[in-house]
């Protein structure tokens, strides 16, 4: 079996999601007009115009939260604002700075300890790829043909009353998919996550990493990007049991959803609203009792070696669901409440930017993906923000609650109760959803 290791500095970190577009905004770059008001309701193709200087002129605020660790949507040039249509691989998107404001920020967060992971968007690509749009304008006679499946002629890349012909992300013909079994694919893969180390990265995260079977891919992935640096992070977003992904070969850790549907399940059970987590891949519904919260956090923890649950990245809400604060229907008590099983749980914390103010996010598209209202401190929850600064300072005070060992004391239908315990000391957490 492989010897199994994971980044040691993960297993003491506290991730921050952000989305770029919507974070924050600086007044050193020059922006096109036709951006949408900040504070509006977001649109599906509307950008806000939100850049990486931004988020460096907020680092004062990132760090004093707690935060050790950022982990950033998709910033590679893209026609899209969530930018998960990749057209440059090697490119800043112009509108977020371009790699010099890339540069800027990284070094701003690697002098203050804060590690930087990227969104590796790798299963496919965009219309606007360079090697795609070839086929596009050259079609048989592109030299670029086996870089994606072309399934027959003419492609219909816009026109949805027609076939596309060739295979794209669960269909949708913006997302054309890349043919990894072209070995030419595959090396260049393996080069873009090798420049973005290079360049001082900590880690990627892998978007949709379930979509690639080549045989053998993910552990050259891992073998090439550790031959760069040991400790970059590699963590997949797969949502459902990850083992064949978790056995120290390919991945470090997954976005741990069986986490989240469960703490959800628990600390907003009758709460959870059906229309706010339907349509996504994990569950949070029908609620859990103590005792079933109890023995599903039992059950996730023997399915991984220790050292990867050590690793896995715990979060409550991303820009792939609703925030916690609407699914619960407004209630900050079970917001709370699972934050503090997610702060006192083995592996990293993530925090989606704006949940620490209590932003709201609804489960239709792309309301949960909502500009950080800077300008209107007034709709701050300040007291949940002091929560979360508290809990995450207690985290950081406790080298039990990181990498201590986890014990189930009692369990029944409202209360759960656990301990992290290491050779210097023993935290007993209990949690009353009545």
């Amino acid at each position: 079996m492989t010897e199994i290791h994971t980044p040691d500095w993960v297993k003491h970190a506290v991730f921050y999601q952000i989305f770029p577009d919507r974070f924050a905004k600086s007044d050193a770059l020059v922006k096109p007009t036709n951006l949408e008001p900040w504070d509006a309701t977001p649109t599906i193709e509307g950008y806000k115009g939100g850049d990486l200087l931004g988020v460096a002129e907020h680092l004062d605020y990132i760090q004093d939260l707690g935060v050790t660790a950022i982990y950033f949507t998709p910033i590679f040039q893209s026609a899209s604002n969530h930018r998960y249509h990749t057209h440059d691989y090697y490119q800043v998107d112009p509108l977020l700075g371009g790699n010099a404001a890339f540069h800027t920020l990284l070094d701003a967060c690697h002098r203050r300890g804060l590690r930087v992971v990227l969104d590796g968007v790798f299963n496919h690509a965009s219309r606007g790829f360079f090697q795609f749009n070839d086929i596009l304008e050259n079609g048989p006679h592109s030299p670029w043909l086996d870089w994606f499946t072309i399934e027959g002629w003419p492609l219909s890349p816009y026109d949805g009353a027609r076939p596309a012909n060739y295979r794209a992300w669960v269909g949708n013909r913006a997302l054309p998919k890349l043919n990894t079994d072209n070995p030419q694919v595959r090396e260049f893969i393996m080069q873009v996550a090798e420049h973005w180390l290079r360049q001082g990265i900590d880690g990627w995260r892998l978007d949709v990493p379930f979509e690639i079977h080549t045989p053998g891919f993910w552990a050259e992935f891992r073998a090439r990007v550790k031959a760069i640096n040991p400790e970059a992070y590699i963590v997949g977003e797969i949502w459902h049991d990850s083992r064949p992904w978790l056995q120290g070969d390919q991945f470090d850790a997954v976005m741990n959803y069986l986490f989240t549907e469960a703490a959800i399940a628990f600390c907003a059970g009758p709460r959870v609203l059906p229309d706010q987590v339907a349509g996504r891949s994990y569950h949070p519904i029908p609620a859990l009792s103590g005792y079933d919260y109890a023995n599903k956090i039992d059950w996730l923890l023997q399915i991984y070696p220790w050292e990867i649950q050590l690793a896995q990245l715990n979060l409550l809400d991303s820009h792939d669901t609703a925030r916690l604060i609407s699914i619960a229907n407004g209630d900050t008590a079970s917001v709370r409440l699972a934050t503090l099983l997610q702060m006192t749980y083995p592996g990293a914390p993530s925090i989606y930017y704006g949940d620490e103010i209590g932003l709201p996010g609804t489960n239709f598209d792309p309301d949960t993906r909502r500009g950080m209202p800077w300008a209107n401190r007034e709709r701050w929850d300040m007291d949940l923000l002091a929560y979360h600064k508290q809990l995450i300072a207690l985290r950081h005070a406790h080298p039990a609650l990181r990498t201590g060992a986890y014990a189930r004391l009692h369990a029944d239908d409202a209360t759960y109760a656990f301990a992290r315990a290491d050779a210097a000391e023993a935290l007993l957490v209990a949690v009353n959803v009545a």
